[in-house]
Formats: structure tokens, sequence, C-alpha cells
């Protein structure tokens, strides 16, 4: 085992399997010369030339309209957003093309494309670069969704997204996790789209999440630990595909479930698994479902209103407790 940062992980995942196929590139902008805007890219395009890692003018719908095409016709594309606030741009190729060509052909024209970069808040970004995309994404038939929390699960999800997903697949990252460490295996590992994973055993609440908010969930479990109370923390992982079986089998044995996302509450991640477990596992939940979200409105540049604004460890432990201390 090797403890490396989130982006090194990310970068492994992407060598790894450009080496073992010619097909693979990566494209974007700032992705060679520069190493990345966020060095995920660095030293690649020493290793694999510019034919392989391709610097994009800033035209989102164009260089995403020549990766999808490239996709269409055999090849492997990885396209890097440098933030999913400018991937609104190419939505037309990701809704209307990449995610229907497949139903749209009879199954003639498939799209194995992924898109990938930093989503969600990140610090005095303002509102337009702050939002989070997961259930805007997730919303498209024929996607698939992934949102890791750190370095051991995005290089496998990676490596599986690029190598064995025929569906386009959207791969959220985070801009403040792209330095935490994870210990990561040296022999080769893939990890399965559509399957959550239990971080921590507990018999008391449920608690999920995805993405950096598994660091408040972590948290709030840890303080919830010192006043003897079992936190269970799943992380999802993958939205769409939505491992909603893994929750209810964790509900089944704790009775209750809290949400931790930094999605708005209307039409959230955190909705959709609400329905599926309360519609199928109604009668293990000894009280309502709970979340705790982002703030219904656009994100603040001022630190403190950003901080309001976001989940955090004091409100969730609150909210955790309000859950036992009510419905017991």
């Amino acid at each position: 085992m090797r403890s490396i940062a989130f982006r090194e992980a990310l970068r492994e995942a992407m060598n790894e399997e450009m080496r073992r196929d010619e097909r693979v590139l990566l494209m974007g902008e700032e992705v060679a010369e520069y190493n990345g805007a966020y060095k995920v890219s660095q030293g690649m395009l020493a290793e694999f030339g510019p034919k392989r890692i391709i610097d994009t003018p800033i035209s989102e719908l164009g260089f995403t309209a020549v990766a999808v095409g490239a996709a269409q016709n055999g090849l492997r594309p990885i396209v890097e957003f440098m933030t999913w606030n400018f991937a609104v741009l190419p939505l037309d190729q990701i809704l209307n093309t990449a995610s229907k060509m497949l139903a749209m052909s009879g199954g003639q024209i498939g799209c194995p494309i992924v898109m990938r970069g930093p989503n969600g808040s990140a610090g005095q970004l303002g509102a337009q670069h702050s939002t989070a995309f997961e259930s805007y994404l997730a919303n498209i038939p024929g996607i698939k969704v992934v949102s890791p929390s750190n370095g051991y699960d995005a290089k496998g999800l990676l490596k599986q997204a690029i190598r064995y997903e025929e569906d386009p697949v959207m791969f959220l990252e985070s801009e403040v996790m792209y330095g935490d460490k994870s210990d990561v295996p040296d022999e080769e590992y893939y990890i399965p789209l559509g399957l959550a994973d239990v971080k921590k055993a507990g018999t008391d609440v449920t608690i999920v999440s995805y993405n950096k908010m598994m660091k408040v969930a972590l948290g709030t479990a840890a303080e919830l630990e010192k006043e003897g109370i079992s936190a269970e923390v799943i992380d999802l992982r993958t939205i769409r595909p939505l491992d909603w079986m893994t929750v209810l089998t964790s509900v089944k044995k704790t009775n209750r479930l809290v949400i931790i996302e930094e999605q708005w509450p209307f039409a959230s991640v955190s909705s959709e698994l609400s329905y599926r477990i309360q519609k199928e596992g109604f009668d293990y939940l000894d009280a309502p479902i709970r979340r705790i979200t982002s703030a219904d409105a656009p994100m603040h540049y001022a630190p403190n209103l950003t901080a309001l604004a976001i989940p955090d460890i004091a409100r969730s432990v609150n909210l955790v407790k309000e859950v036992l201390r009510q419905y017991k």
C-alpha cells in the first residue's frame, strides 16, 4: 500500500489505462503543456505525446462535441472540465447526443466516454463556480454518475469507467480533495460502478453521503461516538446507478436514516434516496428520514455565508440527535 494524493490516484488510473489501450486519450483546457489546472495530468504529455494529451481551446461545447464524435467512432476519450460549472455549456452534447445516441441508433452507436473534473463549492469561488451537479446529471437516462470521496475509490472507479463502461460516465471530483491522501494498493484493481460502501459500521442510525460531504458524515459519526451513539456511515460513491439496497440493508438494522449532501434540496439525490427507502423499507423506519443539504440559494462569496450554506458537522450532529431523541 502507498499513501498518495487524490490527484495522483486519478493520474495513475488514467496512465494505467492509456498504457493498456491506445484508444484512450485525454483532452481539455491546459491538460497538456500546463500539466492540468489542478496538476492531475502532470507528466502525461511527456509520456503519451500531443496526439493523446490534447490542449483544447476555451470552448467546452466544441471540444466535448469532438470527444463525443471520437467515442462514437471507436476511441475512448477522457474529457477534463476545469470545473463542472463549465459543463453547462456542452450540456447539449451530454444530454442530446452522448446519452441518447445508443437508443436513437437502435443499439448501433455507443459512446464510451468519461467526462471528469471538480464539482461543487471550493471556498470563495462565488455563485457561478460552486454548483454541485450530481442530481442534475443523474436525471439523464443513458449516462452514469460517479462522485467519489477518496483516492482509493477514485482510482478504482475511474479505471472501471475508462476500461469497461460503454455508456458515458460523468466523474465528479472536488477541488478541495485533490491534495487529500489515501492508501492505494500497488496491485491493479477496479471498483464496479453502482456499489455503495459502508465506511463505518454502526447500530443506532445510518448516515449516508458522498464526495467531500463524506468528511462531514464521518466527522459527525466521530462526534456522536463520544456520546455513545453508534452511527453507520455509507458512501454512495455512484449516484447513477444508485445503490439504495445497501442503504436499505443498513436501515433494517439501525431503523433511522440521515442524509448529508451538498446538493440544493429540491429534486436532490437525497430526495430520490428517501423515496426508495420509504417505499421499500417503511416498516423498518422508527423515525422520519431526515437530511441536511446546501441552502436553497446561489452560493455566496463571503466565507461566513459560505459556511452557513454548506452542511457541517455541528448541524449534522444536532440533526441526528433530534432524530434519535424525538422518535425513540
